[in-house]
C-alpha cells in the first residue's frame, strides 16, 4: 500500500522539512499539528528560539535515569531516593517517570518508587529483558521491603507486566498489591465498562462511621 501524504514534505524548504519529519516522530503529532509548531518557532524572536535550543540541548547533556529507580533526573540519585524522609520500606512500580509525577501530585504517597520505563509487549517484542524488571528483582534481593505497590496502567499489558512481577518477586517483599481501579470521579455509571465496573465493586470500601457508646 503506498501512502500519499497529504502535505508531501516536498513543497517545504529542506531544513523545514527536517524539522516537520522529526516533529511528526513525537506521539500525537501529525502534519498539521506538526506544521503549526514548526511554524510557531519560527515567528519567535531569535533570542527565544535560542532559549528553546538550549533547553533540547540541556536534556541530552543532562537528563539521566537515576541509578536506583531509574526515573529520569539531573542528580544521581534522584531528589526521591536521596530523601531521607521517605520510607523506603514501600516501593511503588511504575511503567513511566509520567505516572510517577501524577502519583506524586496526589500528595498521599511517601515511599520511594521503581520506573520500568515500558510494559511487557510480547506483540511489539518488549519482554522483561528491555524494561527494568531485572533491575526491581535485584533491588529486592539487596533490600527486602515491607510493600511492593503495583501501579501499572490497567490496560492488557499493563496487567500482564503486573502479574509477572508479582510473581517474580514474591518470595523478595513482606505484601505486594496492586492499585484500586474503578468509576473515575465525576463519571456516569451508566457509560462505565464492565472491567472498570467490576474493579469497582470488587474495591469497594465501607462508608459506615463508627457509633459512640
Amino acid at each position: 500500500m503506498v501512502i500519499v501524504m497529504e502535505y508531501p514534505l516536498q513543497y517545504y524548504p529542506a531544513p523545514l522539512a527536517r524539522l516537520l519529519e522529526e516533529l511528526m516522530k513525537l506521539p500525537g503529532i501529525g502534519i498539521k499539528s506538526a506544521q503549526r509548531i514548526a511554524f510557531h518557532i519560527l515567528k519567535m524572536p531569535r533570542d527565544e528560539q535560542r532559549v528553546l535550543i538550549e533547553a533540547l540541548s540541556d536534556l541530552n547533556e543532562k537528563i539521566r535515569s537515576c541509578s536506583v529507580c531509574w526515573n529520569f533526573t539531573d542528580v544521581d540519585p534522584c531528589r526521591i531516593c536521596a530523601d531521607s524522609r521517605r520510607d523506603d520500606d514501600i516501593i511503588c512500580v511504575v511503567e513511566e517517570p509520567a505516572t510517577l509525577i501524577a502519583v506524586e501530585k496526589t500528595r498521599e504517597y511517601h515511599g520511594k518508587y521503581h520506573v520500568l520505563l515500558g510494559c511487557l509487549n510480547p506483540l511489539q517484542g518488549v519482554g522483561p529483558s528491555e524494561i527494568r524488571i531485572k533491575e526491581l528483582s535485584l533491588r529486592l534481593k539487596q533490600k527486602r521491603t515491607r510493600e511492593v505497590i503495583l501501579a501499572t496502567n490497567p490496560t492488557v499489558e499493563g496487567e500482564a507486566t503486573a502479574i509477572y512481577i508479582s510473581r517474580l518477586i514474591q518470595d523478595d517483599t513482606d505484601r505486594i498489591t496492586r492499585i484500586a481501579l474503578g468509576v473515575p470521579v465525576g463519571g456516569d455509571l451508566e457509560y462505565v465498562d464492565e472491567v472498570t465496573m467490576s474493579r469497582a465493586i470488587t474495591g469497594r470500601r465501607s462508608t459506615q462511621t463508627s457509633r459512640k457508646p
